[in-house]
């Protein structure tokens, strides 16, 4: 225990002056945490590895210590990816560590717990349960985690009502620009389309630097947050069916044609360990799904999905590109913004024409077709009749790079996706 408080002790601000390594600010993440701070919810930012999560944190622990005086002593910060703390991997090692924290320090009032990568701690629910509902002692606990299942079955229900869940994605694209001191253009967009998000990624300075990057980060998920943790034997089609879904960006695909692809290479696998594998890429934040949704039904229909990556550099940085990509990769980026907007984003459907997304957030509702270019009156056809056959009165979208804009008469708007997605 006295080795791991040294360490403690370091990385915390109860012995030296804080001198926080903030990095990019990420206004709209620490805003909306900042403002459910003061009470005794648990905090919970969910996200990928590497996506920011840790300096987000540190942002926040410096809002509590400079803006509001919140006492250095009152803030234990634990981040549980050093290798210092590969001790505690249990509940009652984090238990114990807290516990000897407050009687060194005797923090008076409110205490703010930092637990970065939770989820490396087995049974960690219990800790945080128990401080989180503590009936004597006041504790506002914040924790991190690289995986989507963090507050899944039991503690969901535990916590119901107790906790608020945020999750962090890469830069978007306007944060991508005012990390860069861009402005808003064609180009610029081009520059992040075939970039990252990633923050760690963005400052490096070539491309074999960014390639060598995501190669690691990809081996690291793969390996640590899904193979390692659900005992995964066979790495090798792990690895091959995330590359299918890589190539496959945006394109309807089941579960079945995986297992057809596969068969036709010769390759042994079986409908369970697919589901479960693009299950656990999901719980790791590496893809997203989108579901196919008919209007008129309103209803999911199940079998063929899309799948989008959670960051494009995965794609930019560890694959070849062509001018085929780039419809593909406008639709992930498009996707990805919807989500980091907290919209619900489906595929639609209405008269077996498909819609590219339909987002919901509460009343908030649109319909969006994506596409490169207009380049054809037979491509105008195709992007636009799908929404003319719905005749609700939410907005309908037709997003594309085109430099001139057609002016509908049924009233779709036709928008640039770079100011479509830098406005929303």
């Amino acid at each position: 225990m006295k080795d791991l408080f040294v360490h403690l002790e370091k990385i915390n601000y109860w012995k030296r002056k804080p001198d926080f390594k903030r990095g990019f600010i990420r206004t709209s993440y620490l805003d909306a945490v900042l403002k459910l701070t003061g009470n005794k919810l648990i905090k919970v930012l969910t996200g990928q590895r590497r996506s920011g999560k840790s300096y987000l944190v540190r942002q926040i622990m410096e809002k509590l210590i400079v803006e509001r005086a919140v006492n250095p002593k009152n803030v234990f910060y634990l981040d549980m990816e050093m290798f210092e703390f590969q001790y505690v991997r249990e509940a009652s090692g984090l238990y114990d560590l807290i516990k000897h924290y407050q009687s060194v320090y005797s923090p008076e009032g409110r205490v703010y717990l930092f637990i970065d990568e939770v989820q490396n701690v087995e049974q960690w629910e219990k800790t945080i349960v128990s401080l989180a509902q503590h009936p004597l002692e006041d504790f506002e606990i914040f924790i991190t985690g690289s995986n989507s299942k963090l507050l899944s079955g039991e503690l969901a229900t535990l916590l119901s009502g107790r906790y608020v869940l945020f999750q962090v994605y890469p830069f978007s694209y306007p944060e991508f620009l005012q990390f860069k001191k861009l402005e808003n253009n064609a180009a610029n967009f081009k520059k992040y389309l075939f970039s990252t998000g990633m923050p760690e990624a963005l400052p490096l300075k070539d491309q074999e630097s960014k390639r060598f990057y995501f190669q690691s980060l990809k081996d690291t998920i793969l390996l640590k947050d899904i193979m390692h943790r659900h005992k995964i034997r066979d790495y090798v089609l792990l690895e091959d069916i995330y590359l299918f879904l890589v190539h496959n960006t945006g394109n309807l695909t089941s579960v079945p044609a995986i297992i057809k692809y596969f068969k036709s290479k010769n390759r042994k696998v079986d409908y369970t360990t697919v589901s479960q594998y693009i299950m656990y890429m999901k719980e790791a934040f590496l893809i997203h799904e989108a579901s196919r949704y008919l209007f008129k039904r309103r209803e999911i229909l199940s079998g063929e999905k899309k799948y989008y990556l959670n960051d494009a550099g995965f794609r930019n940085y560890l694959f070849s590109n062509s001018d085929a990509d780039i419809a593909s990769l406008l639709e992930n980026v498009v996707f990805i913004h919807l989500k980091a907007k907290n919209y619900e984003v489906k595929v639609g459907y209405v008269n077996k024409l498909e819609v590219d997304f339909y987002a919901e957030k509460g009343k908030d509702i649109m319909y969006i077709q994506v596409a490169y270019l207009l380049a054809s009156e037979e491509t105008v056809e195709r992007e636009f009749k799908p929404l003319e056959k719905i005749k609700d009165n939410y907005p309908k979208y037709v997003l594309t790079m085109d430099e001139l804009l057609i002016n509908h008469s049924s009233g779709i708007l036709h928008q640039n996706i770079y100011d479509f997605i830098y406005k929303l």
